[in-house]
């Protein structure tokens, strides 16, 4: 169907499954798996544990047992692999963006010049998180309730996601293009925000069109980044044959 990826995709995303998945238990007796394949299986099943009972109860009411339930992991073995539920959180949370910004950073590089670049990182980004929507409620709404922590996480992604910026023209007057791409940065992730927040993830997708002209609309112009992105009436030049979007470099999120 279009528009949604397929479960090999999704499945990427700590939340994606459920921990207590029979194909995912780990058998005992003499062809036990070894440690290390066992240790990173049980933290694989915590990462999904804890993303769909934050998702369900909120961080603040989500307890390590509830996780461990949830994983079909004992609470020695949780111990083990994490600290506390911060520590566990920030693991889910950092592993999950990962994979969301490399998703974005294969788009962006497809493609050859920037405003496609853009909207095709953004359409990345959209399918993923309405695709695992207990993980877009974990790493979006419930991030705020970490505290310092999570809004350190928070502002490192952020800065990870400016790099798709890298190739902007400059601004008339003087204007800082820095600023102006925190501005945008952190208005994609309010509309991500308020959208999640609401229980709309599912329609994530729809924000596809708004988002890239948002994205493209400071720097090209609202009238220009419409035509750029097909948008205007009568449709406008295919996106790649203007010199204000011709790509440079893939983005680089590793920052």
């Amino acid at each position: 169907m279009k528009g949604k990826l397929p479960r090999a995709d999704v499945i990427l995303l700590p939340g994606a499954r459920t921990g207590r998945d029979p194909a995912r238990s780990i058998k005992p007796g003499p062809r036990r798996l070894p440690a290390g394949v066992i240790a990173a299986t049980q933290r694989e099943r915590l990462l999904d544990g804890l993303v769909r009972t934050v998702a369900e109860r909120g961080y603040q009411h989500a307890t390590v047992s509830d996780i461990c339930r949830e994983a079909g992991v004992t609470r020695p073995v949780f111990y083990e692999l994490f600290s506390g539920k911060e520590d566990a959180f920030l693991a889910a949370h950092r592993y999950g963006t990962g994979v969301v910004l490399r998703r974005m950073a294969a788009a962006f590089a497809a493609e050859s010049d920037w405003c496609a670049g853009i909207r095709q990182a953004l359409g990345a980004m959209l399918q993923l998180l309405a695709g695992t929507p207990a993980f877009a409620a974990m790493a979006v709404v419930e991030i705020d309730a970490v505290g310092p922590a999570g809004r350190r996480e928070r502002d490192q992604l952020l800065t990870r996601f400016r790099a798709f910026f890298a190739e902007v023209p400059q601004l008339p007057g003087g204007v800082p293009v820095e600023e102006m791409v925190d501005a945008v940065v952190a208005g994609v992730y309010g509309a991500l925000h308020r959208r999640i927040d609401s229980g709309r993830t599912d329609q994530l997708n729809d924000l596809l069109p708004v988002l890239s002209l948002f994205c493209l609309a400071p720097f090209l112009g609202p009238a220009e980044a419409a035509r750029r992105l097909g948008l205007a009436s009568g449709g406008g030049s295919p996106i790649g044959e203007d010199p204000s979007c011709t790509r440079i470099d893939p983005a680089d999120t590793r920052q």
